[in-house]
């Protein structure tokens, strides 16, 4: 057999070959930006000159307290500048940044810090009384660096808690090198951060990214969210879900800037919008909510439109015209934890528009196609790992194949196994496979409800729902039932000043949906949400089981 013509003295080497990483681009940034504004806190803003040195200066500090090739470096802060360091400065010791959800209990944050074998914890003084009891429950006994932030509000829903560190962030910065020789990863397989599932069903899981993977995103983010040159980016979306889709590193590819925002309130989203000139947020429909529902008193007018780009459920028709209104363009997007954030988009096409509004409606519906950096997408059977028929009606597992696929769960040899199953990553969802190559979420696996033997989409039911004028958050369930197995029952928040009754409810869902998929049952409450907004469907499943 012939040599490979191609295959000699064409090798690997330093003037052809680097890992790929997002660290780069703010490096690169830094270069070619260095007086535009970077990030926005407040009344506060710094360059990108002075956020690449803070984050090398920040690296250097962290390397002097022994972090290297490996070690975790655990932070629970807001949606604040040190944020944005760390997803830099922690990477650039060969360290993995482990982003801890704010709203989480002292248990499960003490589980994470020794899961993750935490060595360093930074910490906003807003959350210094859960770390701190958490700190006494786990077994490590990290550096703790305290974050007082002098840009704190005076209105905020409750004052700072105690100093429990023993240094403060900006001394500790302060004591970094600016001309520490801050490092590329050894390989771009290698890990760049930590982010656990929300462990609803026993301890969560923790879903290791790698810098790889990491600079793919930036890249389709980018192309995906439509981030022209000079982007100006609201921080809705939490930082520490996905480390927030993987933005923090993204922005630097066309120099954007990072508008930073503790609490998402309207009247500060549309304050940052009309003084900011923000072009681009990202959230879940409960932060579309916020901004329509919100007094008039505190909405401000902006003259550029804004990219809105939403996962979870596809936002309700109402949602969308209203946000078309007020001057937002909404994306759908879809993805999971393991997937770096989205990972599918409702790729919109012009000759849409021309349809009706039943029809635009079943295209808005739709997941979509699969991101630019994304192998492969699909629907199958997971039993025969067969793809089920492009018809749009057969069901199946939603599976994912490519280089946004984490690396696997840490230190969970089987459940990493489980998920990577035949080649392909298990989302859990359930959907189907329009002719066009776009999918359609069903439910989720567990979510699903099987009434006399027939499948019954709790999306399915929940769209009917949130078409109802009063409406304004909902979700379905299963509930036991000794004849038919399971039958449907929905929680319904209704908007403020509106009212309805079960009846009328469950009337409206006949209007629109066969009888048996209807509710038979509809409680009228708060619907729990997790800090990201999305329905927590565990907890209302508990409240079934309750009745």
């Amino acid at each position: 057999m012939s040599e490979n013509i191609y295959e000699r003295d064409l090798d690997k080497n330093p003037a052809n070959y680097q890992a790929l990483t997002p660290l780069v681009l703010l490096e690169r940034a830094a270069k070619v930006f260095p007086e535009r504004i970077a990030i926005i806190h407040g009344e506060a803003s710094v360059n990108y000159a002075t956020f690449w040195e803070r984050s090398i200066k920040l690296a250097s500090a962290l390397s002097a307290h022994g972090i290297g090739k490996g070690d975790t470096v655990t932070v629970m802060l807001s949606n604040t500048p040190p944020m944005l360091e760390a997803h830099h400065g922690v990477p650039m010791t060969k360290g993995v940044l482990h982003s801890l959800n704010t709203r989480l209990d002292a248990p499960i944050i003490a589980f994470q810090l020794d899961h993750a074998e935490s060595k360093v914890v930074i910490v906003d003084r807003e959350f210094s009384s859960v770390m701190k009891e958490a700190l006494e429950l786990a077994s490590v006994k990290p550096l703790v660096i305290d974050y007082d932030d002098p840009e704190y509000a005076q209105d905020a829903p409750h004052p700072k808690g105690e100093r429990i560190g023993s240094i403060d962030y900006e001394a500790f910065v302060s004591s970094g090198d600016a001309g520490f020789a801050w490092s590329l990863p050894d390989d771009e397989w290698d890990a760049i951060a930590l982010n656990y599932t929300s462990g609803t069903t026993g301890n969560p899981k923790g879903v290791v990214y790698h810098h790889r993977g990491a600079a793919l995103m930036a890249y389709a983010n980018t192309v995906h969210a439509a981030l022209g040159s000079g982007a100006v980016y609201l921080w809705t979306l939490p930082m520490f879900h996905c480390n927030g889709w993987c933005f923090p590193w993204t922005l630097a590819l066309t120099g954007g800037t990072h508008v930073c925002l503790r609490w998402v309130r309207a009247k500060a989203m549309y304050d940052a919008i009309a003084d900011h000139g923000v072009t681009h947020l990202c959230g879940a429909p409960i932060v579309m909510s916020t901004l329509l529902n919100a007094p008039d008193d505190q909405k401000r007018g902006f003259t550029q439109t804004v990219t809105f780009n939403t996962a979870a459920a596809p936002p309700p028709e109402t949602v969308l015209s209203g946000m078309a209104r007020a001057g937002f363009v909404v994306t759908h997007l879809y993805g999971l934890t393991e997937t770096y954030g989205p990972a599918v988009v409702n790729e919109w096409k012009a000759e849409w528009d021309e349809l009706d509004d039943a029809g635009r409606a079943s295209r808005k519906a739709r997941q979509g196609v699969r991101y630019a950096a994304l192998d492969d997408l699909t629907v199958m059977d997971p039993e025969t790992m067969v793809e089920t028929p492009r018809d749009g009606e057969t069901i199946g597992e939603v599976m994912f194949r490519g280089n946004i696929v984490m690396k696997g769960y840490l230190k969970n040899k089987v459940a990493t196994g489980e998920a990577f199953a035949g080649g392909w990553f298990h989302s859990g969802d359930l959907g189907v496979m329009h002719p066009d190559g776009y999918i359609q979420l069903k439910d989720r696996s567990k979510d699903i409800i099987i009434s006399g033997g027939e499948n019954i989409s709790s999306i399915e039911v929940e769209d009917a729902l949130y078409k109802h004028p009063a409406v304004a958050a909902c979700g379905v369930v299963a509930k036991s039932d000794e004849r038919w197995g399971e039958t449907p029952i929905a929680f319904v928040e209704l908007k403020e000043g509106r009212q309805a009754t079960e009846e009328e409810i469950i009337a409206h869902c006949r209007s629109l949906l066969a009888h048996f998929k209807c509710p038979k049952s509809v409680i009228f409450s708060e619907i729990p949400r997790t800090s990201t907004g999305k329905i927590q469907k565990f907890r209302l499943r508990d409240l079934v089981k309750s009745l």
